[in-house]
């Protein structure tokens, strides 16, 4: 018997004001669950593990000597959680009021239900799109590209994204962002936890596409709302994070498009993938140097 229903899971790496504010939200709402908090700081420089220890101690704290990744460090705080459900949630994120009361209801009411998510805000109130359909080359070659710019609104990256629709009503979704991201327990026994092969990124995806895999659903609630300021972590180290983005879009890939593709196109799919993908990397950054270049030199 678990002793929370609920155990809210944070992997934090050098956001100590961010996961202040992301804390703080989870224990004026304290009373819409019964939920534990547990927060694995992957080795972070900013005191972020210190701040928590002093001013969350009702939380617990699980200080690492070296990054786990955003995989690593939720799979730990999955593996020590006294909780039955889990919530993975960033440490760039606010709870709104409702919000757990509203998602823990939902899996009660709804046994089908796999994986379930919130609608998330950007800081400024603005909708950020966080169910999307599952990725396929075609929108990936549109999204953040140059072709994107020539075509802002084509309909490759709006049907990826989901912009077709109002979000303000519960619906069955391919994925959603991992930034607020509840999931049954029953779902993490038969299904496994995230796959430690990707770092960071497509994690996401992949769970979700399994949970779907083994016979549950994937459900979008709006009726939940979560601010997510996206990229504190990341925005950090952006190069790397790039590297690490197309890595995982690869891996991701390969362990479901190219497997379940037919046997003699397989080492075709494989090749144009990492060709497309490599040249995608590296165009971000170029861009990327090239803006650091100009900076330099305006100063």
């Amino acid at each position: 018997m678990a002793d929370f229903d609920l155990s809210v899971t944070i992997c934090s790496w050098n956001t100590v004001n961010d996961l202040r504010d992301c804390l703080a939200s989870l224990r004026a709402f304290r009373d819409e669950a019964n939920f534990e908090v547990v927060v694995v700081d992957n080795a972070s420089s900013d005191g972020s593990a210190d701040m928590v220890a002093a001013e969350f101690p009702e939380f617990r704290l699980l200080r690492q000597t070296k990054n786990l990744g955003f995989t690593g460090g939720h799979n730990l705080a999955i593996a020590e959680r006294k909780g039955h459900d889990v919530a993975l949630l960033n440490s760039d994120t606010v709870v709104h009021p409702g919000a757990i009361r509203t998602l823990t209801s939902y899996f009660k009411e709804h046994p089908e239900a796999g994986i379930i998510g919130p609608k998330l805000l950007n800081p400024d109130g603005s909708l950020q799109f966080s169910c999307r359909r599952f990725p396929n080359p075609v929108a990936a070659a549109f999204r953040n590209t140059f072709l994107g710019r020539m075509f802002p609104n084509n309909k490759y990256v709006r049907e990826y994204l989901m912009q077709d629709w109002e979000h303000e009503q519960p619906r069955e979704v391919d994925w959603l962002s991992g930034a607020a991201l509840f999931a049954r327990g029953e779902v993490v026994d038969k299904v496994g936890v995230l796959d430690d092969s990707l770092f960071m990124f497509c994690e996401d995806v992949d769970w979700c596409k399994r949970t779907w895999q083994a016979g549950w659903k994937v459900v979008y609630v709006p009726e939940a709302v979560i601010t997510h300021a996206i990229g504190r972590s990341t925005d950090k180290v952006a190069n790397k994070m790039i590297v690490r983005f197309h890595r995982s879009m690869f891996r991701y890939y390969m362990k479901h498009d190219v497997r379940e593709a037919f046997v003699l196109w397989r080492p075709f799919m494989a090749a144009t993938a990492l060709l497309a993908l490599s040249l995608r990397a590296l165009a971000f950054l170029a861009k990327n140097w090239r803006d650091e270049l100009h900076r330099r030199w305006s100063r």
